[in-house]
């Protein structure tokens, strides 16, 4: 069994549900995906349609691209997909199960210069989100800026002994906004996939809103 955690333990019952939150329907026979910071939904329109037989929960706290990938999603009409407007950590406290989320995609998220205790994997919220995530799940995080890969790629393997893949995206990858600007500039995008061993162990496992 292997138990990994941050110095800093994370407290849940602590934070408040997000504004209007509404528990989401989760069918349990099918993989559920959960896209942090979505943008204005250029990566989960693509997903949803391209995984017909999966569901996509896209997060998006900003309301101007909310509203734009809103939009876009009520056209589009895709049963797998729910856009969610809110503030991730809070949101996916009250709404996901232990063990319950497939894949996860941080895909370009805000490097935080100037206060790197808010990259993801510095903060004690990763030990939750790793509670959330099935055995061999997975978290697929991609980057233009390589101080911010080196420091999860070390986190990974030294705080969250996570199974790392790292690689170079694509040229012709198209995911999201950033994505195509970064790589049109000739910018190397890089991508770590980490997956959660069998056996891996947090102290959320077993831990609920309900129970509070």
């Amino acid at each position: 069994m292997l138990s990994h955690h941050h110095d800093r333990a994370f407290k849940p019952e602590k934070l408040r549900p997000p504004r209007n939150f509404m528990t989401p329907l989760i069918e349990p026979n099918r993989p559920l995906i959960i896209e942090i910071g979505a943008g204005r939904g250029k990566h989960a329109l693509q997903y949803a349609t391209a995984h017909p037989s999966n569901q996509l929960i896209a997060i998006e706290r900003t309301r101007d691209k909310f509203d734009a990938f809103k939009k876009l999603a009520d056209s589009a009409q895709l049963t797998n997909l729910l856009p969610i407007h809110a503030d991730a950590i809070p949101w996916i406290i009250y709404a996901i199960a232990p063990a319950s989320i497939d894949e996860i995609y941080l895909l370009y998220p805000n490097p935080e210069p100037h206060n790197p205790n808010q990259q993801w994997l510095n903060m004690p919220f990763f030990e939750f989100l790793l509670s959330r995530l099935k055995p061999d799940g997975q978290i697929i995080l991609a980057s233009n800026i390589d101080s911010y890969i080196d420091n999860a790629d070390e986190k990974a393997k030294q705080v969250w002994c996570l199974a790392i893949e790292r690689a170079p995206v694509p040229l012709d990858s198209q995911r999201t906004h950033f994505e195509i600007k970064y790589l049109a500039r000739g910018e190397t995008c890089r991508q770590l996939t980490m997956t959660k061993p069998q056996g891996y162990i947090t102290r959320f496992d077993q831990w609920s809103f309900s129970n509070l």
